[in-house]
């Protein structure tokens, strides 16, 4: 839209530009299996499982309020929204109602928590998915709700549902917060609940449209409130009249939209309390307030004695014999979100029928296309720009063969990024992406679940949760034979700018790959990428680091000037080993950085040499190889080595030939070291044991004492301990 370029031509400019990159860096892809999720072939299968979910009752239709930019006439992703407003053009972001497709996740959402325990992923994404799945078994508590203008606190219809892990709490609820989005404070907005302080109301809940969830539940924020004058809460043990609250951090979406607030055994409700005088009422005994842990029960009438988890039991009891609460499970995970308003997208494939209702597309109807258009800006009324469409939008109904209007929302950029590694391994099959999916049976078989995956940390809650969901769908209804897509996870760091800043066209410290290649070749490009520092961790480019690698490959050019046919040396043949098994171990553990200094100190020793066995040398380069490969392969092919580098095996080291003859042996006495020996490596035991106690410098330190007992650590050290 920025640009005027079409979104179509945008995209085939970008792979076309992509790929030149991709090649020129000199990464060894099958190209034969490559896919474009906005290819037509690929997407009538993102469609195909979008109507196996309606299908099966996972996507469904629902009023939804979404992040809207009045000045970008367009929806925004939380991510999109940075203190209220939006980050493209800095308009005030509103909250608006829009009809959209919902995804069902929550189905799988013990699923997806408790097989995260089978994959072999960092735990630091294993905890990111289970806090955004956020499952707590608690109970869920009714408060009756008083109104002014009624006096009686018995029978009354209206009450407030909130759920709770810690009902032992229950009796120091000193008041009760609800989210904007409660149905309470909206009869209390429409009238339907008279309240003293309706314009102070209105002004909160307009207020709060203005923010993201994002920024609602950032725990560093201040926490703001209104108060619901005019209507009360009732606890339901103690029948004690507690005030009623409205503020942002409680979500409409999670639990029953309403919290008890226990400002002694809670840090949101304590800022809360402390900032408009609420009372504070301790009933964990334990530690300062607000104390967040067990203890002893206090202040809760004949509960007071009891410890926490007895006194919980009891309470919960208590509330389900008088009907005042059930045991419940609360995920903070909420329905996907699955459409947007906008045009390019992959087309949901669903018509709207007068006679027979919402009703799918025939596999055979497959791919539905869009329509091609020159205009494709947002309406500005929260419908796509497909709504603008009338022939496209026109339809027969497959069921009954009337007319009927297609979907005009379309899918999200997460779509076709669910399910691109099946595409893969499909591809290896066949050239095109043909039905039925049961053509593919062996090769799912075959290559699933992926080995490794490579991606970035900020794919956790999003990505790699949508496509566990839509794998776990495949494996329900027989398409793939695994519960769960990808096995093993990597996640890389990200480099960032000069001094550390991280790289954005908005700052202007992005660096080109085609910048850096042009001054410096390819190789010194990934090298100096992959010795910035450890795969995980974040690094900070600098320009002097790149000029380190150019040199670097001059000085293995100058080392190849040395070698000679019938040269030997042991020297270079025992670093040579060592430098293969160490090479060889950092690429499986994916520490490239030190594989390449590994590399760094065996050619800088081959330097100090006058001559080079010419053998020594030539597994040097295959070592280097896949860091360096355009550089390597010319220096194969000057020596008159065919064919390709590539084809050659893989080095191999001698494990005789990687051991040290001698070591440094430490000697201690009671932890304290008494001085160091040479000794043969790997050297047996009870041999260790008697050089450490005849040596003379250890003998002064043990003479007329017991010896309890000598600890050997094998090739290190030995430690006497005495009486």
């Amino acid at each position: 839209i920025k640009t005027g370029i079409h979104p179509k031509a945008t995209v085939e400019n970008n792979i076309n530009h992509f790929k030149e990159q991709l090649k020129e860096i000199g990464f060894s892809y099958d190209w034969s299996r490559e896919i474009n999720t906005t290819d037509p072939e690929y997407f009538k299968w993102t469609q195909w499982i979008f109507l196996k979910l309606f299908e099966k009752g996972l996507a469904y239709e629902d009023t939804r309020p979404i992040n809207w930019c009045p000045s970008c006439k367009t929806g925004l992703a939380n991510e999109e929204v940075v203190g209220g407003l939006c980050e493209r053009c800095d308009a005030q972001v509103e909250k608006k109602d829009i009809r959209q497709w919902v995804l069902k996740i929550t189905e799988y959402a013990d699923r997806l928590l408790d097989d995260l325990e089978e994959l072999e992923w960092p735990e630091p994404i294993k905890e990111m998915q289970r806090r955004w799945i956020g499952k707590s078994s608690g109970v869920e508590i009714k408060f009756p709700v008083l109104f002014a203008d009624t006096e009686s606190k018995e029978g009354l219809e209206e009450s407030i549902e909130v759920f709770t892990t810690r009902p032992d709490t229950l009796f120091g609820a000193t008041f009760l917060v609800l989210a904007p989005e409660h149905r309470l404070v909206k009869k209390a907005l429409e009238g339907e609940v008279a309240v003293k302080n309706k314009e102070d109301l209105e002004r909160y809940v307009e207020k709060t449209k203005k923010k993201s969830e994002l920024e609602r539940t950032d725990l560093a924020k201040e926490k703001t409130g209104v108060e619901i004058k005019g209507i009360k809460g009732i606890n339901p043990l103690s029948k004690e009249e507690i005030p009623i609250w409205v503020a942002d951090y409680v979500l409409g979406f999670y639990g029953k939209g309403g919290i008890m607030a226990v400002p002694a055994h809670d840090e949101r409700d304590y800022e809360i309390a402390k900032k408009y005088n609420l009372e504070i009422r301790e009933v964990i005994s334990g530690g300062e307030i607000p104390h967040t842990g067990e203890g002893k029960i206090i202040n809760s009438e004949e509960f007071s004695g009891m410890d926490s988890y007895e006194g919980r039991e009891k309470i919960v009891n208590k509330l389900l014999k008088e009907k005042r609460g059930e045991k419940t499970v609360n995920y903070k995970l909420g329905d996907w979100v699955f459409s947007r308003q906008r045009y390019w997208g992959e087309p949901i494939p669903i018509v709207h029928c007068q006679k027979c209702g919402t009703v799918s597309l025939k596999e055979d109807e497959l791919p539905l296309l869009l329509p091609e258009v020159e205009r494709y800006k947002p309406t500005g009324t929260g419908e796509s720009p497909l709504a603008s469409q009338e022939e496209w939008l026109k339809a027969t109904c497959p069921e009954c063969g009337g007319s009927a209007q297609r979907e005009t929302n379309t899918m999200p950029q997460w779509a076709g990024s669910c399910w691109y590694y099946l595409a893969f391994v499909m591809k290896g099959k066949s050239k095109s992406l043909d039905f039925p999916a049961s053509h593919y049976k062996k090769e799912f078989e075959k290559w699933l679940p992926v080995d490794l995956y490579v991606g970035g940390a900020e794919h956790a809650v999003l990505h790699l949760l949508y496509a566990r969901f839509w794998h776990k769908f495949l494996y329900d209804i027989g398409v793939v034979p695994t519960k769960e897509p990808f096995y093993r996870l990597k996640n890389q760091g990200l480099i960032m700018g000069e001094g550390g800043v991280k790289m954005s066209k908005s700052k202007g410290n992005t660096t080109s790959p085609d910048e850096v290649i042009k001054k410096y070749g390819a190789d010194v490009l990934r090298l100096y990428e992959m010795f910035l520092g450890s795969f995980e961790d974040k690094a900070v480019w600098s320009e002097k680091g790149v000029s380190g690698m150019k040199r670097f490959l001059e000085k293995i050019s100058e080392t190849a000037q040395k070698t000679g046919e019938e040269l030997s040396s042991k020297k270079i043949e025992k670093g040579l080993h060592k430098t293969i098994k160490k090479v060889t171990e950092d690429i499986e553990n994916f520490k490239f950085n030190t594989a390449i200094s590994s590399l760094m100190s065996f050619n800088n020793e081959m330097r100090k040499e006058e001559r080079v066995p010419k053998d020594a040398f030539t597994t040097f380069i295959k070592l280097l190889a896949p860091f360096a490969p355009h550089f390597c392969e010319e220096i194969w092919e000057r020596s008159g080595k065919k064919p390709s580098i590539f084809r050659e095996a893989w080095p191999k080291f001698d494990e005789n030939m990687v051991k040290d003859e001698e070591i440094t042996l430490v000697l201690q006495v009671d932890g304290k070291v008494r001085g160091s020996v040479q000794v043969l490596a790997d050297m047996p035991e009870e041999k260790t044991k008697e050089i450490a106690l005849d040596d003379e410098r250890v003998k002064k330190w043990i003479e007329k004492k017991e010896i309890k007992k000598v600890v050997v650590i094998k090739n290190k050290l030995v430690n006497i301990v005495t009486g």
